[in-house]
């Protein structure tokens, strides 16, 4: 059965209070073991209206679930997609207080800055490419309301694809003349090699992840904006960090992203 109106406004009334207290709360399909997808993308569409309408503004869209490696690890063969807001944009060099978050994990992600509006059906790699302005290196904190990390995919996209804070490296490299299936990237922790990998782990291409997000906004009226970024999906699982963690990825002709956690 779908959930209510009711239902759907109180669970993410209450992610969003999770967030700001740091305090996680029962996992959507622990209440509801029946949730639809449809139903799980309305609660994080209730969050966003409740954002906006208090002042945030939509900065940017991110993917999740990309990477074969994510995918695996939460037994699913679609990504998920979530929103951000400009509080959601942490300045590269501010370290950030682990208080402020619950369990949070880190990716190496490509940001995709838009100079022109992507809207499905349709779009593919060679609109995307056509579309954007250039990429950046970056590092998305991911961070679950729900307790213990205890979710499904469906849990995932209720809770906004389990988005906390993007970090964007300083460098806007066009693409123009990068295939970014072959981009490589170096992840460090603590001044130690955590993982490697390319863009072809990404859907066998970054601009594809892209793609698939234009497309799939489609169903909710949505579209990609021109001046807005989108984070394409981490190129490996996911790492976790603790206070005093410091992470730099380092992508192949694009440059370098740091971040620390205190």
């Amino acid at each position: 059965m779908p959930l209510s109106k009711e239902q759907i406004a109180q669970v993410s009334g209450e992610l969003i209070e999770a967030e700001k207290s740091c305090c996680p709360v029962v996992a959507l399909t622990e209440r509801f073991p029946d949730v639809s997808y449809e139903d799980a993308y309305a609660i994080q569409l209730k969050t966003f209206d409740t954002l906006v309408k208090s002042g945030a503004v939509i900065v940017g869209k991110k993917i999740g679930l990309t990477s074969k490696a994510m995918q695996d690890q939460m037994n699913i063969r679609e990504p998920d997609y979530g929103m951000i807001v400009d509080r959601m944009v942490a300045r590269e060099g501010a370290p950030i207080p682990m208080s402020s978050l619950i369990l949070p994990k880190i990716e190496p992600e490509l940001a995709f800055l838009l100079k022109e509006d992507l809207k499905g059906p349709g779009i593919t790699v060679a609109n995307v490419l056509e579309a954007t302005e250039g990429v950046l290196p970056a590092f998305e904190v991911i961070d679950s309301r729900y307790k213990d990390w205890k979710i499904t995919v469906k849990d995932s996209i209720s809770d906004n694809a389990s988005a906390a804070l993007m970090i964007l490296g300083g460098k806007l490299t066009p693409i123009t003349d990068i295939d970014l299936r072959y981009v490589g990237l170096v992840l460090e922790k603590n001044g130690s090699l955590v993982s490697t990998a390319a863009g072809a782990a990404v859907l066998g291409n970054p601009a594809q992840s892209v793609a698939w997000l234009a497309n799939k906004l489609t169903e909710y009226g949505i579209s990609l904006k021109k001046g807005e970024f989108v984070m394409s999906g981490s190129f490996v699982q996911a790492v976790n960090v603790e206070a005093g963690s410091s992470l730099r990825a380092t992508f192949d002709r694009i440059g370098s992203v740091s971040v620390s956690f205190e």
